[in-house]
């Protein structure tokens, strides 16, 4: 099992991830859009990434699209929610937010 400190690395990284596709991950928990669970299982998915010193280093180039003025860059192709991340971001869109 997951020591605390790599749950909360994990669960801060995934938090900056959807920062940067445009999406506050509590907000989506609490308009029903994310599950608990769901967000559980995607913490530990992200525990289980062969990249985190890279994922590190691309949240530290990218910023949130209000700061950088843009729709925000798409997670990196080896991320492991960028499905999860791409259909919150899509459901998002629809609604207008």
């Amino acid at each position: 099992m997951f020591g605390h400190r790599t749950i909360h690395r994990h669960a801060a990284m995934m938090n900056r991830m959807a920062e940067v596709q445009g999406l506050d991950l509590t907000t989506a928990i609490h308009e029903g859009a994310l599950s608990g669970e769901d967000w559980r299982e995607a913490v530990v998915r992200c525990t289980g990434c062969a990249e985190p010193e890279a994922c590190l280093a691309w949240l530290g180039a990218h910023q949130p699209p209000e700061e950088a003025g843009d729709a925000g860059a798409p997670p990196p192709a080896y991320c492991a929610n960028r499905e999860l991340l791409a259909r919150l971001r899509q459901e998002a869109e629809a609604e207008g937010v």
